[in-house]
């Protein structure tokens, strides 16, 4: 039996990646996709890292928003007057939405005309013009347009390449997607450090203009890898009636049932997406920071939350690596994600910790790091496996779409926390953190109700 024959889900051009172990047991591709990533990651996580800040801090001043081309007419139309923070939080908020939103598009695109490695391409051009834009006061909404536009075409697709470096049975996948996760996690690490300290204590601008010549590097980098990276999925001229009429047979109930995650997945997301929003601004405000007479900056937070992300991620796919090899098999996507919820529960009542115990100075670090402790765990659970079982129901000729859809759920998600996160200014923190546990809650009991009715649809033979 050839190769071709044994894996009949893989192309021709790509059955390889069954026997390819090059990188840490798995394709090379891996590798190379990872590292691109985290290019792209620490291009967006400098700009995650900074917006907030550089909007409450500097672009929302008086003297400064006048400076921007339509802002203020966006303010005062679609934002209803909003000020400083809670304009600052929607804007974001909108902003991330769009972000996740886009990437449907993209999938759409990669899927019925271009392909996903030209798509691919084009969207880590418009990124790095959109981060160089940022290096430019006025252009900031144009920069902010570019970014979502090139975050659509680039996102999804890369992805999807990573799930079809894999045989649909193959359990590698899974742990693919964390390693995957870990490079972001190592991109999250570096930018506030780098991207970060440049805005922060440098200027704004050099912050943004790191951020874009590192995705420059990116795009250069997947350029490269091409010959060990999946063939391009262009289709054939007379393939989409059969891909859609495969669909409407046997495919259509998994994807319902995914469809009915992604609101579940936004509220489980809700905690993990507000760290770069309202949780920024309250760690600027009431964190202490100073040390040896030294304020390091605000965006710092996000490196130990990163470091913390990166360091448990590698401890989780370690330990189900063992506990696989010890007991032969391991929990599902389902069930990982119910863990993840609650691991997530427990670091947003570390928040409430935080909140409650405050006295009349500062709010020292030890709940805030149990939090990015906790969170992380859940995080690994959670984010990385949910994509894996995304990509293993999507039919092959629409992966690019379902990966696009899966994003859906972080359009909820940071659309809600732009919503809440304009709170902050106004609600008792206590309260505005009891509700994001509320929230994760909610999520951990939708999880366990569809692992108990629904979780066999997800895990059917696939068609064709």
């Amino acid at each position: 039996m050839t190769a071709a024959e044994a894996t009949p889900d893989l192309d021709p051009d790509t059955v390889s990646g069954a026997d390819d172990r090059a990188f840490l047991g798995h394709p090379k591709g891996l590798g190379f996709l990872a590292f691109v990533e985290g290019c792209e990651r620490f291009s967006y996580y400098s700009m995650q890292t900074l917006l907030v800040l550089y909007m409450t801090r500097y672009l929302l001043l008086p003297e400064n928003i006048g400076n921007v081309i339509g802002l203020q007419a966006l303010q005062h139309g679609w934002y209803g007057g909003l000020e400083g923070q809670p304009f600052a939080s929607r804007l974001f908020g909108d902003y991330t939405g769009l972000v996740y939103l886009t990437p449907i598009l993209g999938g759409i695109i990669a899927d019925r005309w271009l392909g996903r490695r030209v798509t691919l391409v084009l969207g880590g051009a418009v990124m790095a013009i959109g981060h160089l834009l940022m290096a430019f006061e006025s252009a900031f909404l144009f920069a902010l347009l570019a970014l979502v536009v090139g975050v659509g075409l680039f996102k999804g697709n890369i992805a999807s390449q990573v799930g079809e470096l894999y045989d649909t049975k193959d359990l590698r996948r899974a742990t693919a997607f964390q390693i995957f996760y870990i490079a972001i996690q190592v991109s999250v690490i570096a930018a506030p450090l780098v991207s970060g300290t440049l805005g922060e204590k440098v200027g704004w601008h050099y912050g943004f203009g790191c951020a874009g010549l590192v995705m420059v590097a990116g795009l250069l980098l997947y350029i490269y890898a091409k010959p060990w990276l999946p063939a391009d999925n262009r289709p054939a001229p007379g393939a989409k009636a059969d891909a859609a009429a495969r669909l409407q047979r046997a495919d259509v109930p998994r994807l319902l049932v995914l469809v009915l995650l992604l609101p579940i997945l936004a509220l489980a997301l809700l905690v993990n997406q507000e760290i770069f929003n309202a949780y920024l601004v309250w760690a600027d405000e009431q964190f202490h920071l100073t040390f040896f007479g030294t304020t390091v900056p605000t965006s710092w937070m996000i490196t130990v939350d990163a470091t913390a992300s990166f360091s448990l991620l590698v401890a989780v796919t370690a330990f189900w690596k063992w506990y696989a090899g010890k007991y032969g098999t391991e929990p599902d996507e389902l069930d990982k994600m119910i863990i993840g919820s609650v691991f997530t529960i427990a670091g947003a009542l570390c928040l409430v910790m935080a909140a409650a115990t405050q006295g009349e100075g500062k709010i020292g670090l030890f709940w805030p790091i149990m939090f990015h402790i906790l969170n992380s765990i859940g995080f690994g659970h959670t984010l990385p496996v949910s994509l894996a079982l995304f990509t293993k129901v999507a039919p092959r000729a629409l992966t690019g779409t379902v990966v696009g859809i899966y994003y859906l759920a972080f359009v909820g998600a940071n659309l809600v926390v732009g919503t809440v996160g304009g709170w902050y200014s106004t609600m008792d923190t206590v309260q505005f953190w009891l509700l994001h546990v509320g929230a994760a809650t909610v999520g951990l009991v939708a999880f366990v109700l569809l692992k108990l009715t629904l979780g066999k649809v997800l895990n059917a033979p696939q068609s064709g």
